[in-house]
């Protein structure tokens, strides 16, 4: 199969779709790998590095597209790359419909085949390609909110870590998935108490036997949110519905109850957020300000520290990668479950139904 590797265009986007270490493996396997020319750059990955594993180097994004028959990919498409995709072509990368209804209608017409990292579901009901970079985004969500909790930059002035005769910063974590147990691990290690809530009960059990003693478990629900926000410094949004839009669990009057410079980190802002009032940002331009609440929507989190995104972004898709590449999709997904749950669109059809319920179809 001819694998094509393009360059990330979403702004401020500098992973990649692979490493040097599975081009190579793609090509000792006999496939044709294009990547595009300065891809890796911002992953610390350069054009020698992935020549030097056997691939071909493409000057233009279009070229890569056009001479693919699977492009692997990082984000979704954007406006500029819909025109580049070709019906029946294989484009695999994390898509997040849900969250958008004009990338769905894109890719429907473009009658591609689109298999999204994000709903791709192995018999415990986890999703191998999300858990790398929800354990990247829930430990940078802390590191990025601990930043903005200083004053300069409008936050309340808590050091999350306190000092000696100074109670630590509080910080609320919704949801004890990937990214919330990853949240709680990095806030607990920098010395603040964590509230960590979930209507699961087992992972509230799990968090409770793995954590320290300044991590402290509640069940999730209106009542309990509505009393912790008006006391903790640093939300963590981090609810997951697979393939689904993400609930709002914390609605625009709760802002009102929250203190000036309280911050809010809502790592669900791929799959829409749960928070009502968040917004996708970028890195250029992360935060904004609602109701004197700091909001942090950067969709694309991972991508502030690519060269360690990639490498572990690769560990876990190169595997599905080759499957795709030595026996074509249908075969692929036919002999492998946890693959046939990452499609989402085939030629032009919807298939993943969490899709068709976020927008009424």
């Amino acid at each position: 199969m001819i694998v094509g590797i393009p360059k990330e265009i979403k702004n401020n986007e500098s992973r990649v779709g692979m490493t040097p270490a599975g081009v190579f493996e793609l090509v000792k396997n006999k496939h044709t790998v294009y990547v595009q020319s300065n891809a890796g750059d911002g992953s610390g990955f350069l054009n020698d590095d992935y020549i030097e594993a056997g691939a071909l180097i493409l000057d233009t994004i279009d070229q890569v597209y056009a001479l693919s028959e699977m492009i692997v990919k990082v984000k979704e498409p954007i406006d500029e790359e819909y025109a580049f995709i070709k019906e029946g072509q294989i484009v695999f990368t994390y898509f997040h419909f849900a969250s958008s209804e004009p990338l769905t209608k894109a890719m429907i017409k473009a009658k591609a085949i689109c298999i999204a990292y994000e709903t791709v579901e192995d018999n415990e009901g986890t999703l191998p390609l999300l858990t790398p970079m929800s354990e990247v985004a829930g430990r940078l969500a802390i590191q990025q909110g601990a930043k903005y909790l200083e004053k300069p930059v409008k936050g309340r002035g808590v050091l999350l870590g306190g000092v000696p005769g100074v109670a630590p910063g509080k910080v609320l974590v919704l949801g004890a998935g990937v990214v919330g147990i990853q949240a709680a691990k990095m806030a607990a290690g920098l010395g603040a108490h964590v509230t960590i809530m979930d209507i699961n009960m087992k992972r509230l059990r799990y968090v409770n036997d793995v954590m320290p003693p300044h991590v402290v478990t509640e069940f999730s629900n209106e009542f309990n949110i509505r009393k912790h926000i008006k006391t903790h410094d640093l939300i963590i949004g981090g609810v997951l519905l697979k393939g689904a839009k993400a609930p709002n669990l914390i609605t625009r009057d709760m802002l009102k109850e929250m203190r000036p410079g309280t911050v809010i980190v809502d790592v669900a802002v791929d799959q829409g957020g749960c928070v009502e009032t968040t917004k996708p940002t970028t890195h250029e331009d992360p935060v904004y300000i609602i109701d004197d609440v700091v909001h942090y929507c950067v969709a694309n989190m991972p991508g502030a520290v690519p060269c360690t995104s990639t490498i572990a972004l690769t560990n876990v898709t190169l595997p599905f990668v080759l499957k795709l590449a030595n026996m074509g999709w249908k075969a692929a997904c036919e002999k492998d479950a946890y693959l046939k749950k990452g499609l989402n669109i085939i030629s032009g059809k919807v298939v993943y139904q969490e899709i068709n319920e976020a927008f009424g179809w």
